[in-house]
């Protein structure tokens, strides 16, 4: 199932919301596809969707819960990726 929640989250000039799924990530990366979310904005194990997503993703099927249970679907759903487990991200050296 497809879960988000309400864009409560405020960077770069918008609220932001995060969209999961309990299922799998295949089911996650197809969704937010569909709803037009760029991959660059996937993160770890759930989309950043800026606030003008959030009733497309609605209307689509997603399914509203807050915040806190949106974590707890992931954990039992042994999807949660925790930041300190998540692999390091490696930054270009510079010039």
């Amino acid at each position: 199932m497809i879960l988000v929640d309400e864009p409560l989250w405020p960077g770069r000039g918008c609220l932001w919301s995060h969209l999961v799924s309990d299922v799998s990530f295949d089911e996650l990366h197809a969704f937010a596809e569909m709803l037009g979310a760029p991959r660059k904005a996937f993160d770890r194990d759930h989309y950043d969707i800026p606030e003008f997503r959030f009733r497309p993703a609605l209307w689509l099927g997603a399914t509203l819960l807050p915040s806190r249970d949106l974590a707890s679907r992931l954990r039992t759903a042994g999807l949660r990726r925790p930041k300190h487990l998540s692999p390091k991200r490696v930054l270009p050296a510079r010039p």
